[in-house]
């Protein structure tokens, strides 16, 4: 067909005069030089358009009537079998395009989903097919390496932007110039960009952050713990998930986290984590939303949250997004990254099928359920076989089980890290990797080296070609259920989204029911709590009394987080205590006092706000679970000096009983996020404390791992654990 172009267009623009003469005794308003120009655009069947194929038509019509009247003029036997040439290859290249054109479903919305996939897996190349299923990072793309190797996904890894502080119109304008690379290519399949948004839109600055999925955990009540639910054969019983006092607050967060996502141009999250972390040691505990598996899969519900809620006629198993305020989510990280001995990260769960089923799985059911788009593998292992190489795993359980009919994708060098060391035997952990089930690989930088493998192992037919089409499918799936063909670039409509007031108010609401009292008075009659808004001085002290990285932890900007105050918009604890006391309290800040400052200032009382600096993953594994100093030694020297309440920011319980009986009051805050006026808003009474410990507090880190339901369980404080008080007015 391109050679049939090639020749008509040359017969045109080499005989210009019979040109003009078709033009005149046609349409006389149309230029020669307009109609080649015109015929050049549209005879390039890639971008063929209504508009094109409607000027086509137009050229037939002229080049009819030209033909009646240029029988009249009797020109030359010569001039005349020239002309009548042009004029029949134009009516072949006219109908070459109808045709094509006709049978372009994927282009069609109209169309049902299953002929639009099968329409465009029918035209695409090997090559195409190996671009849809990887995905590199933003820093490493261009448009121009996305239209050259038809790369299917970008994303941005932690700490990973367009500039400082980027505005939502910054990333827009990113993503945007990456998409109209994909859509330059042959086939002009959109790419789908993705994000970590594990709490909140993380990376963007000024975005909301929500309080980290442990606090969550502790918003929801509990309180059987799961030994034998049949979540995985069919039988599973809605019914039998635990009752909870706001059962749309995670549903609501995702909603809003979604429209901040959407709202930089983004309709791909890696959220939610639904892990069950089985041992605080661990350095991803905090992005658990708790220990007990029937408290994990009740919060699946972020999943209609982040995606819109599937229609009543779904299949079972097949991904859903509503629209345009809404993204892709991604449960993650699947299977039993929660259950590692020791805690540490990316290590090996040891642990039975039968409970790697009941304890891990169950969230995963629900989540697929609710029209989860795509999910991730873990780095862990499960009995000495990696997660990412786990053919049974993945193929066989997920997909054929479960029959879950979204895609698959790799976590960050996921397959690098079948072998060891990382990224030893490349060639073999592409074969493994994809043998195994995973759909999309998160490269994400040395991409040609993975397509480069790949070809090679399909063209060899070590990996079949079925491999590869399921994967596509799979992707193309999820593209085309997400509305990326009929509305690929982002627009700025959403942009005020991005840490609006609305959604402060809801982090603010979330804070308030995560946090879990402990302690309060060392008998029901003397409670410290609520505290009183009118006193003359008051004392606040702790590292983390006035730091907004430390509040938010890991995973906020950066990827391990960042300390200070100017990494984001946001309320430190010591602002919202200034916010709200009494305008005649004094407020005194001091960091770290000594017990002879506390004791000589005749403090009312006094706040203390001590926990742990910020971590992700591996960098937060920790076999101690201490408090760092000076955190001890200033609620030694405080609470041991004047009346006090403890306020404990970690990601996880931490050696605390040591301390308790110093202290009046004790509240598990979490990592509560860039609200902290929640904080205050419970300690002084406006709101009650609810909120019910979703991990198992130790005593002492020997103990560990225990979680509830275990035959030695001893706790200091146990799952479920939480005091309550309730509103007050004008303390």
């Amino acid at each position: 067909m391109e050679d049939t172009n090639k020749m008509i267009l040359q017969a045109t623009m080499l005989d210009l005069d019979h040109l003009q003469l078709l033009v005149t005794v046609g349409v006389q308003e149309i230029p020669q030089n307009t109609l080649i120009s015109k015929l050049n655009s549209c005879l390039s069947f890639s971008k063929l358009n209504t508009q094109c194929i409607g000027f086509l038509l137009l050229v037939f019509m002229i080049m009819s009537d030209a033909m009646y009247s240029l029988q009249e003029l009797r020109l030359s036997g010569k001039k005349m079998a020239r002309i009548s040439s042009i004029f029949l290859m134009g009516l072949l290249v006219i109908w070459a395009a109808l045709a094509e054109a006709e049978y372009m479903i994927y282009k069609d919305a109209a169309k049902p989903l299953s002929s639009r996939i099968k329409d465009l897996m029918s035209r695409m190349t090997l090559e195409e097919k190996i671009g849809q299923m990887t995905q590199i990072e933003r820093n490493v793309a261009s448009a121009q390496v996305m239209k050259d190797y038809f790369i299917g996904s970008v994303l941005s890894g932690g700490g990973s932007v367009p500039s400082k502080q980027a505005s939502a119109e910054t990333w827009i304008n990113m993503v945007n110039e990456f998409q109209k690379g994909a859509l330059s290519t042959r086939l002009g399949i959109p790419m789908i960009y993705g994000i970590d948004a594990v709490h909140g839109h993380n990376n963007v600055y000024k975005a909301t952050i929500f309080p980290h999925n442990v606090g969550l955990g502790a918003t929801r009540q509990v309180n059987i713990f799961l030994t034998s639910a049949k979540c995985c054969d069919g039988s599973h019983n809605e019914n039998s998930l635990p009752s909870s006092r706001d059962p749309e607050l995670v549903k609501r967060i995702g909603a809003a986290t979604a429209l901040e996502v959407r709202a930089t141009g983004i309709p791909y999250v890696f959220a939610p984590c639904i892990a069950v972390c089985r041992d605080p040691r661990w350095g991803r505990c905090y992005e658990s939303y708790s220990e007990d598996p029937k408290l994990v899969q009740a919060m699946t519900e972020i999943v209609p949250g982040l995606q819109g809620d599937i229609p009543a006629n779904s299949s079972k198993g097949v991904p859903f997004v509503a629209g345009k305020t809404k993204v892709a989510a991604c449960a993650k990280h699947y299977l039993g990254d929660g259950g590692t001995t020791d805690g540490i990260n990316e290590n090996n769960t040891q642990i039975s099928r039968h409970d790697l089923l009941n304890i891990h799985m169950p969230a995963y059911y629900n989540s697929i359920m609710k029209g989860v788009s795509t999910i991730m593998v873990s780095y862990s292992s499960w009995n000495g076989v990696k997660m990412h190489a786990n053919r049974d795993m993945i193929t066989g359980f997920l997909k054929n089980i479960l029959r879950f009919r979204g895609f698959v994708i790799s976590d960050w060098e996921g397959i690098d890290r079948i072998t060891s060391p990382p990224h030893a035997n490349y060639s073999y952990s592409i074969q493994a990797g994809i043998s195994a089930g995973i759909d999309m690989i998160m490269v994400p930088n040395n991409y040609k080296e993975f397509i480069d493998g790949l070809t090679s192992h399909v063209k060899n037919k070590v990996i079949p070609m079925s491999r590869i089409d399921d994967a596509v499918k799979r992707i193309l799936q999820v593209k085309f259920v997400m509305g990326l063909f009929e509305n690929p670039l982002a627009d700025k409509s959403l942009v005020n989204e991005i840490g609006s007031q609305e959604h402060r108010e809801l982090a603010r609401e979330a804070v308030r029911k995560s946090l879990v009292l402990l302690k309060n008075g060392e008998s029901a009659d003397e409670p410290l709590l609520p505290l009183r808004k009118k006193a003359s001085k008051i004392l606040v002290s702790g590292s983390h009394a006035d730091n907004l990285g430390y509040q938010c932890g890991g995973w906020t900007i950066e990827w391990q987080g960042l300390s200070g105050n100017n990494l984001t918009r946001g309320t430190t604890i010591l602002t919202a205590i200034e916010n709200t006391v009494d305008p005649s309290t004094e407020v005194v800040y001091k960091e770290n006092p000594d017990a002879d400052f506390v004791k000589s200032n005749n403090f009312s009382y006094a706040i203390v706000v001590v926990g742990e600096p910020p971590y992700a993953e591996t960098f937060g594994d920790s076999l101690k679970l201490t408090i760092p100093e000076p955190g001890p030694s200033t609620i030694q020297n405080v609470c041991g000096s004047v009346k006090c309440v403890t306020v404990i920011i970690s990601g996880r319980p931490v050696v605390i009983q040591p301390y308790v009986s110093l202290m009046d009051a004790l509240v598990a805050a979490w990592l509560p996020g860039t609200e902290g006026q929640g904080v205050a808003d419970v300690l002084f009474g406006d709101y009650g404390f609810t909120g019910k410990l979703p991990r198992t507090w130790f005593k002492t880190v020997d103990q560990l791992p225990m979680n509830v339901g275990d035959r030695h369980y001893d706790a200091l404080f146990p799952f479920g654990f939480g005091l309550t008080t309730y509103p007050t007015k004008n303390i």
